[in-house]
């Protein structure tokens, strides 16, 4: 196997990356100084080119500078070069990476960090975020505020992604160790003269899921099964859960644990799903390594594929292209992005 193609951010901690959906050799990477607890953050603009001997090299194409630590991104999937970034300071921006310096986009309602975000990739006109202040919210980038919230949980979302397969439905993890999924479409978010989400957030999951007796930290919805996720927590466990069997409209508890994915030493704080194979799963923790699973249970290959363990520090974020499939891209707190073929 080759080595993997790197990239340093000299001072700038890593916090999320994510590949472009237009161009097959773009990333963007969300990054903070001092570890995120104090100072400002970068947004980078990286473009995976040839170099010598024909391997693949990281270029680092732009910076953005914010004034606060950023934790997380995404590419719009309406216009090719705006990103939206999550930043420590309860603030959402919008960014058109062929402009310099200042975002064309920014919105401040979250009360406390913004720790995820996530751009539809069905209704392509729509983003949304999660914060430590419990909510989430759903956002278009040409409106001046949110268009609806969430009083999803009690304490820190730790992260909210809208599924690949229904526009409607959003899942949720948090502190209080559940997954949440919540249907738009739901009766108890009926908007009409009388109804205001921003002032009375709306807080009905049509399932939750008790997912851990720890905190869950991260979670994805498989591209290919609805209705099965994966959730990654701080007892070191990824798991597979199939939600197929709700009825969605109703709010219960439920949700079969399909498989569990012991190995990690310490917490996983980043999980995807490979957009070309349904099984395939790459988790980041902060055990300094990424691994890749085999999430067929009881299937004739051992579960754990590879282990990815060339950072020295937490790993905290994993993806794989979309364009290139089994190439994985991934960041860390010790300021290196690699981009690897495992």
């Amino acid at each position: 196997m080759n080595p993997p193609a790197v990239l340093q951010t000299p001072g700038f901690a890593h916090y999320s990356l994510a590949w472009s959906p237009f161009f097959n050799s773009r990333l963007a990477l969300a990054s903070s100084a001092n570890f995120g607890l104090v100072g400002n953050g970068r947004l980078h603009i990286v473009s995976l080119v040839p170099g010598p001997g024909g391997l693949p090299t990281l270029k680092l194409d732009k910076f953005f500078e914010s004034q606060d630590g950023l934790y997380d991104l995404a590419w719009s999937e309406a216009h090719e070069n705006h990103v939206v970034t999550a930043s420590g300071d309860g603030s959402i921006r919008l960014w058109d990476v062929t402009l310099d310096n200042l975002a064309i986009g920014v919105w401040q309602e979250h009360t406390r960090e913004v720790f995820s975000i996530d751009w539809s990739n069905i209704q392509k006109d729509t983003f949304v975020s999660s914060s430590w202040d419990g909510t989430v919210k759903i956002w278009k980038p040409d409106r001046p505020r949110s268009i609806l919230t969430l009083q999803a949980h009690q304490s820190c979302v730790y992260q909210a992604l809208f599924s690949p397969h229904q526009p409607e439905l959003i899942s949720t993890c948090s502190t209080d160790g559940t997954l949440k999924i919540f249907d738009l479409r739901s009766p108890a978010y009926a908007t009409g003269p009388s109804t205001n989400t921003f002032t009375n957030p709306l807080s009905a999951a049509v399932l939750t899921v008790p997912a851990s007796a720890s905190e869950v930290l991260t979670l994805d919805w498989n591209k290919y099964r609805p209705l099965v996720l994966a959730s990654g927590s701080v007892d070191r466990m990824a798991k597979v859960w199939d939600c197929r069997m709700v009825k969605m409209g109703d709010s219960q508890v439920g949700g079969t644990c399909e498989c569990s994915l012991p190995g990690h030493e310490y917490a996983v704080r980043k999980l995807q799903w490979s957009p070309h194979q349904a099984d395939l799963l790459a988790t980041a923790s902060y055990d300094m390594t990424c691994r890749i699973w085999n999430t067929i249970p009881m299937g004739p290959q051992p579960p754990l594929r590879y282990i990815h363990d060339a950072h020295t520090e937490f790993v905290v974020g994993c993806a794989w292209s979309l364009y290139d499939e089994g190439l994985l891209a991934t960041c860390s707190w010790d300021s290196r992005l690699n981009v690897l073929r495992p």
